[in-house]
């Protein structure tokens, strides 16, 4: 393989592995966004929409054809996850929202650790296989190769994403988490129902986050409980690269990591990748804090 084509490839391998970390890195800037929280939970909603996705495909791949048993598995995936993290929101989250912010943070430490072995314990602590329907079609371009899953990642994700920044910037919903996301006791006042509309934004986080985990069952074939401390993590750190609060910095942020995993890998090796990835990270952090893009979220009183 030559320079060019070594390049080419980590390319494509680092877009796949980003578009999936953008997916999750969304859901921590989003809930910055409108309530400044750190939720070190979303990493295991992460994970449980992976086991949710892996239940669902087993019982479907055997009774539908293929398509149909992706599209099932996802959307119950995603309905799952936006009922969990409303939950989380509710029963976690809300009744200490006027506390200080490290109660918040000790919260969702402890709830990471209660979600993870949950999942240990209902599905054993070992790896899970993970079926995957696409059918494995390559295409060969200029020696690089490509499959129809990564085009299925790279599609998913892009349709996501641009529909997510549609409904936070073109509709009636997406106003109201920007002006809650400005001043929330202003909100309060003009009527805007702030605990739905932040029940919501958790939803909406945790649905994005069941996509990514089962996007990412399906491109590495194998599941373990633990996957949400280790994928979550690098999603928040995309979250930060891109720019904490900012939805396209987040995009632009999981993509970013993805390919510096992808060309640490290629060129260095694939067990220095993440410090590889995390070094370029504190080089360009060193140089602007608030993120590629920068923060949006202005800072209340």
């Amino acid at each position: 393989m030559t320079g060019t084509q070594l390049f080419l490839q980590q390319l494509a391998n680092g877009l796949t592995l980003g578009a999936i970390y953008a997916l999750i890195a969304l859901g921590y800037t989003m809930i910055y966004g409108v309530i400044q929280l750190i939720n070190f939970a979303h990493g295991e909603v992460f994970m449980v929409g992976s086991y949710l996705a892996l239940t669902l495909m087993l019982a479907l791949t055997a009774l539908v054809p293929w398509p149909v048993a992706l599209l099932g598995a996802l959307l119950g995936a995603m309905l799952g996850c936006s009922v969990l993290g409303w939950g989380i929101e509710r029963w976690a989250y809300r009744p200490i929202r006027q506390a200080p912010r490290l109660n918040a943070l000790i919260t969702a430490i402890g709830l990471s650790f209660v979600l993870q072995n949950a999942i240990m314990l209902l599905y054993g602590p070992t790896d899970r296989q993970f079926p995957n329907p696409v059918p494995l079609v390559r295409w060969e371009i200029g020696g690089v190769t490509v499959t129809l899953m990564q085009v299925l990642v790279w599609g998913v994700a892009a349709a996501l994403m641009c529909g997510l920044q549609w409904l936070v910037m073109g509709t009636k919903l997406g106003m109201a988490m920007r002006a809650t996301a400005q001043d929330l006791k202003i909100c309060r006042l003009l009527g805007i129902p702030v605990h739905r509309l932040i029940g919501v934004t958790f939803a909406l986080g945790s649905a994005l986050a069941a996509v990514g985990g089962t996007l990412f069952g399906m491109t590495y074939g194998t599941i373990n409980f633990h996957d949400g401390y280790v994928v979550g993590l690098k999603a928040f750190t995309a979250a930060v690269l891109g720019g904490i609060g900012n939805i396209p910095g987040a995009m632009v942020g999981g993509v970013l990591l993805g390919l510096l995993e992808g060309f640490g890998a290629g060129y260095l090796s694939s067990q220095w990748k993440n410090v590889f990835a995390f070094v370029v990270l504190v080089l360009l952090l060193l140089g602007k804090p608030t993120g590629l893009l920068g923060e949006r979220v202005a800072d209340r009183a």
